[in-house]
């Protein structure tokens, strides 16, 4: 089947070699054709490209890939002339409609239907580009923006936060003017599903071929998108009233993909219930956590000779290094020769200064080092007896899991997805609470037994759930349960007397068994061989000899039949059997 993936920040494919989920799940699954539709920043080209390779064996692999469209979500607009003055109010009128759904509590529900209209006249005529950075545009979003029973919890808009405000909206419904859509080769209306990764403004081009075409889409998140539009939009360089104005887009966005997606796929449990709260249904959310090829890798060598707690993360309060330096404290009373590492570069300005300063105050300083970015994670756990995770909130499990196929014991805080992830073979204490971190570590360091028992159920228990195989299996199965499900071809509609719309899996198996007499290109076709006359039977059973075939012309029997149903029809009386083609044969 025909699956486009849609992502929103760079394209997908990552440099030969390092692999990326988009690659592992297309290579997994080589027996659909993938397509991607890359929301990309101002490096984006707006049209379509193959990824080209070198010379050679790269060069082939390279240009058997799939084909990448791209859509630059910054800079230059897309082209497009500007709406003439009737158009321009039918513009006017679905963009009303939409920014009141943002600013009135109570005409939410007229999102989707605002986008979709937009979404119509973009295609009737290509003039959304134009109209969404023109003045009428502007004066729609003002006059919403100001109006009695506008939500103004954020502060009173200016006309500096209008001209901005306008300026975003233009690049987050910029998707809905790509030249994606249709039935043609390269059109989302010709595929037969739609794969989201990553949701946002992604899932626009998904929501659009579903309503113009009827194609079905799957939502995947691995980290909720609104989530992190919540956290990144706190040290946005924007007023309050444009930050309240983006969320409130970012999130009646999410409701809508939520409820038209048919199938959404979160990378944890944690991510579930988040999804729940913003309207997922659960009878249509399955888990399927991010596969890794991590699994593969052996687990770390020998231990450190002196005990160790190795740290790894961002140096940033939301990792909470002081915990883990207030927990090494007590850990260092009652073994003098630990020491701990962390590994991680600073995030935010000063930090490793200021978590050096607190370890020079608790007097342990010569027991600590800052290892700054490790060369591969793989290095970062070799170099501890226990890995410690002290983080205030863990919304991945990648970096747990990776942890864990290292074969050391983990001690984590109870936050996010680490309850999830970890499970039994590790030691979960609460958070910002350093006696109980260092008690659990003290455990572990103290029973070499203990630690290697647990190391070793953490990696079972990671190869078993992040596996790439079970990653593949799980959406060959979502794929396959949706297309049996919609209806093929969903935008083809039937014309008269040509009979009903093709449906997946109406033939079967046997009828795409390739018939091996067929002429190669450039040959003459053989001629076809003379149908044999059947005998006429008797009573007992046996031939008369007589050429006469009267009472047998709507026979199907022999293994000729069998050739003939293959290729979709019912087999004349005596027809040659044809065993280079059978099925018998091909099995």
């Amino acid at each position: 089947m025909r699956v486009a993936l849609l992502t929103e920040g760079v394209r997908p494919r990552s440099p030969r070699g390092a692999g990326g989920w988009c690659d592992r799940l297309v290579d997994g699954l080589r027996e659909h054709d993938f397509a991607w539709y890359v929301l990309a920043g101002t490096a984006g080209t707006g049209g379509t490209a193959r990824t080209d390779g070198g010379a050679g064996a790269a060069g082939a692999e390279d240009a058997a890939r799939p084909a990448v469209h791209e859509l630059a979500l910054r800079g230059r607009r897309p082209a497009g002339r500007a709406p003439g003055a009737l158009r321009g109010r039918q513009y006017a009128a679905a963009y009303d409609r939409l920014v009141r759904a943002l600013l009135r509590p109570g005409e939410r529900s007229g999102f989707g239907p605002g986008l979709y209209r937009l979404a119509e006249l973009a295609r009737a005529d290509g003039g959304l580009p134009a109209f969404l950075v023109s003045d009428r545009a502007r004066r729609v979003l003002e006059r919403v923006w100001r109006s009695p029973g506008a939500d103004a919890s954020a502060g009173q808009p200016l006309v500096c936060d209008v001209l901005v405000a306008a300026d975003l909206l233009e690049q987050c419904l910029r998707p809905l003017s790509a030249p994606w859509y249709g039935t043609a080769p390269g059109g989302l209306g010709a595929a037969d599903l739609c794969h989201v990764v990553g949701g946002g403004p992604a899932a626009l081009p998904a929501l659009v071929a579903k309503q113009l075409h009827g194609v079905p889409f799957v939502v995947t998140e691995h980290g909720l998108h609104l989530r992190e539009q919540y956290l990144g939009y706190r040290e946005a360089p924007y007023r309050w009233p444009v930050r309240a104005l983006l969320l409130a887009f970012f999130r009646a966005l999410t409701e809508e993909t939520y409820r038209q997606a048919a199938i959404l796929t979160p990378g944890s449990a944690h991510d579930q219930q988040w999804q729940r709260r913003c309207g997922a249904d659960p009878a249509r959310t399955r888990v399927v956590y991010e596969g890794t090829p991590a699994v593969e890798r052996p687990a770390a060598g020998p231990e450190p000779a002196a005990p160790t707690l190795v740290w790894a993360g961002a140096l940033e309060p939301g990792r909470d290094p002081e915990l883990a330096l207030h927990a090494f404290a007590r850990v260092r009373a009652e073994l003098p020769a630990a020491r701990l590492v962390l590994h991680g570069e600073e995030a935010v300005p000063g930090y490793r200064a200021h978590c050096a300063a607190v370890a020079e105050r608790l007097g342990m300083a010569d027991a600590v080092e800052f290892a700054g970015r490790p060369r591969s994670a793989a290095d970062a756990w070799a170099d501890g007896t226990v890995v410690v995770f002290s983080a205030l909130s863990q919304r991945r499990p990648r970096l747990l899991a990776d942890a864990m196929l290292s074969g050391r014991a983990v001690v984590s805080t109870d936050v996010g997805v680490a309850r999830e992830v970890v499970g039994p073979t590790g030691l979960l204490v609460p958070p910002r609470d350093p006696q109980a971190l260092a008690g659990a570590c003290l455990a572990l360091l103290r029973d070499g037994e203990r630690r290697a028992r647990l190391g070793l159920a953490g990696r079972l228990r990671a190869q078993e759930r992040f596996a790439v195989e079970p990653v593949t299996g799980a959406f060959r199965e979502i794929y396959l349960e949706l297309v049996s499900q919609w209806p093929a071809f969903p935008a083809a509609a039937p014309d008269a007397g040509a009979g009903p719309r093709p449906r997946p899996f109406a033939r079967p198996a046997e009828y795409w068994i390739t018939d091996r007499r067929r002429a190669a290109p450039g040959e003459a076709a053989p001629a076809p061989a003379a149908p044999v006359p059947a005998e006429p039977m008797t009573a007992d059973g046996t031939g008369t000899g007589s050429t006469d075939t009267g009472g047998t012309a709507d026979r199907a029997d022999g293994p000729g039949a069998v050739v003939a149903l293959s290729r979709g029809r019912t087999p004349a009386a005596g027809e040659a059997p044809d065993r280079a083609g059978s099925f018998a044969e091909a099995v």
